[in-house]
């Protein structure tokens, strides 16, 4: 039941249909072509453009392209998350690098568009709507900004080059500016009779939740049926059905509220001295983000703790 709405590999996103939404990159008056020379890649790194270029091929997602007035480069990426045990032998989910993927640098053609200022929601907004529930379903989209379609005439502005050939994305592809706007504008028109009051959606990330097993359960039905019904396809490998709790933008939520995450708490206690002035500048920007997080209530600090 439902089966369509999950994908198990790359070939299962079908795309929301262009009536629905389609991403428009709009340049400023004053932009100029511009062409950046080829960068090498390691023999490694080689292998992981290859892999990708051929995946996103065989679906659709690129196309060959002959030439472009802005071809940009592909650079390597991190990603990884993998689990440590801390002092107190308490296993802690931490990002690590375990692997390398494709990124494209899209920098300069990002510089030169106009920005949508479509409004994102606000993440304690978020929180607060979610947690203190009994139950809850966390669904993620498979490669979402890929199940966009961007407009015939503004394809090739996406153009990149690689050891492989030129290429454009026909979908949406991660890192342009606007591709954040452009999703979450698109998913709160399918979703829009459900947020806030069963399901938040911040980017791909969907939170549906309810107050006894059977609610949760036909709330997440419902959002299933709409996803098969307007082609969003989930990734079932990062989804987590029936659950009491688990970690939402970074944060814990469960019935008894919101609490940080320890992986977080992890990082803070053993961060090094600051020895020079940049280390005293990263300290500062990491000092502001957690003097938001403890101007919250005091019931909320007691939970952090």
């Amino acid at each position: 039941m439902h089966k369509n709405a999950l994908g198990w590999t790359i070939a299962d996103i079908k795309g929301i249909s262009p009536m629905i939404c389609t991403h428009k990159i709009y340049l400023e008056e004053n932009a100029k072509p511009f062409r950046e020379m080829q960068r090498r890649l390691n023999p490694n790194m080689k292998e992981v453009v290859k892999n990708e270029v051929i995946k996103l091929l065989d679906n659709g997602i690129i196309y060959s392209i002959s030439d472009s007035k802005c071809p940009t480069q592909v650079v390597p990426k991190k990603f990884g998350v993998t689990v440590i045990t801390n002092e107190k032998n308490e296993l802690i989910p931490t990002r690590t690098v375990t692997g390398w993927h494709m990124c494209i640098d899209y920098r300069k053609l990002n510089s030169m568009t106009r920005k949508d200022h479509f409004p994102l929601p606000f993440m304690d907004q978020i929180l607060e709507r979610v947690a203190g529930h009994e139950f809850y379903c966390f669904l993620d989209g498979y490669s979402g900004y890929n199940q966009i379609e961007i407009v015939l005439e503004d394809q090739e502005k996406t153009t990149f080059t690689c050891p492989f050939g030129t290429f454009a994305y026909r979908r949406m592809p991660f890192g342009l500016c606007n591709a954040p706007a452009t999703f979450q504008r698109c998913m709160l028109s399918i979703f829009s009779d459900m947020v806030e009051r069963f399901l938040e959606i911040f980017m791909d990330d969907f939170s549906v939740f309810g107050d006894s097993f059977d609610d949760c359960l036909t709330n997440l039905k419902k959002v299933l049926s709409r996803c098969e019904e307007k082609n969003l396809v989930l990734n079932w490998e990062k989804c987590h059905f029936m659950v009491t709790n688990d970690i939402v933008l970074g944060y814990i939520v469960s019935s008894k509220g919101i609490k940080v995450d320890k992986s977080k708490i992890e990082i803070i206690a053993n961060l090094p001295t600051p020895k020079s002035v940049k280390d005293v500048r990263s300290f500062l920007g990491l000092a502001v983000i957690i003097s938001w997080v403890l101007s919250w209530d005091k019931e909320k600090i007691r939970n952090l703790m």
